[in-house]
């Protein structure tokens, strides 16, 4: 008899900039997407704005960084960094 191991569901994975880091542990990321008006079709930038766990505290404002969904750390974080793609000293 095999025991059944519960599987994670597949987390969500958005990579945006850094904007914010004047919290704790905490940076505030904006994800930019591309959408089509319905009625005029034209391509519109939509930038969507989330509150991301930075444990280490690596993050600095203009980084760029992939965040992964997670369970809910406080009353607004869901996400937390997963990686530092590009830092923002080397892209000066």
């Amino acid at each position: 008899m095999e025991i059944e191991q519960k599987k994670r569901g597949l987390r969500k994975r958005q990579v945006g900039t850094v904007t914010s880091t004047a919290m704790q542990k905490t940076v505030k990321v904006a994800v930019d997407r591309l959408v089509q008006h319905t009625l005029y079709k034209k391509i519109q930038r939509k930038t969507s704005k989330f509150l991301a766990h930075d444990e280490s505290g690596i993050c600095r404002v203009g980084d760029r960084v992939r965040i992964v969904e997670t369970r809910p750390l406080s009353a607004r974080k869901r996400w937390r960094v997963e990686k530092v793609l590009t830092s923002a000293a080397s892209v000066d």
